[in-house]
């Protein structure tokens, strides 16, 4: 499944996802820690989706701009406001004639990409977009291999009285990564919603990042900054051009 195709399918679902998975509500974090990075300049936004995080931080005085593949998002964007610009293009290999003082990218977007060779090309795109002092942000999960029998592995996400969400996973070590199908039960519907990820364990992102001539300034375990640790389920990490 391409790409466009997987987002297309997420793009009618993802606010009542995200609402479930509790990223809304911590929207406003988010945008009040990227917004201290931004330093009174602009953003861009690598997955900009529906605007989860770039209204709200734009809505505290940063200029955002945006980059997605699917246009269903972009519609659902443009349809909450008018303070975001947002195109439609390629994270892992974009263009930007404007020089930024802040690129993001969050919700594990960084880890669709699925090749080490896309994500390193995302992270050189990047730093194109950077102005001298610029700061790259990355949120992205810490793997969870446990559970893996033979590969694979089926989990529950959520259940309520609404809702059963049931996720399986099928692991190809070899590539890093992790083909899902997400399925959804809500009343009399069913939803299967597929999607994969190459993961990336923080020791590997800080090695890309240096190889496009960034350095690690902070990492955190979350949008309060709280200490990242062996326990912590991801990781919020923080790069400046190297000799700075």
């Amino acid at each position: 499944m391409s790409n466009d195709v997987m987002y297309e399918n997420w793009a009618s679902i993802y606010e009542k996802y995200t609402c479930i998975r509790g990223r809304i509500a911590e929207a406003d974090e988010t945008a009040a820690f990227l917004d201290r990075c931004a330093s009174g300049g602009n953003a861009l936004e690598l997955g900009i989706g529906d605007g989860r995080v770039a209204v709200p931080l734009s809505e505290r005085g940063v200029k955002v701009e945006g980059i997605d593949n699917s246009d269903s998002m972009l519609k659902l964007l443009a349809k909450r406001t008018d303070l975001v610009k947002a195109w439609k293009g390629d994270i892992a290999n974009f263009r930007s004639e404007q020089r930024y003082n802040l690129v993001y990218c969050v919700y594990n977007t960084f880890t669709f990409l699925f090749t080490r060779e896309a994500q390193l090309s995302c992270l050189r795109s990047a730093v194109d977009a950077l102005n001298d002092e610029g700061i790259l942000v990355i949120e992205t999960a810490v793997p969870d291999l446990d559970g893996l029998v033979n590969g694979q592995k089926t989990s529950t996400m959520l259940l309520d009285h609404e809702n059963t969400i049931l996720i399986a996973d099928v692991h190809d070590p070899l590539k890093q990564n992790m083909v899902s199908t997400l399925l959804w039960f809500s009343g009399t519907s069913v939803r299967r919603l597929p999607h994969r990820v190459r993961y990336v364990y923080h020791q590997e992102l800080d090695t890309m990042a240096e190889c496009v001539g960034l350095k690690l300034a902070e990492r955190w375990e979350d949008w309060a900054r709280g200490a990242f640790s062996g326990s912590s389920k991801r990781h919020i990490s923080v790069y400046r051009r190297t000799g700075l």
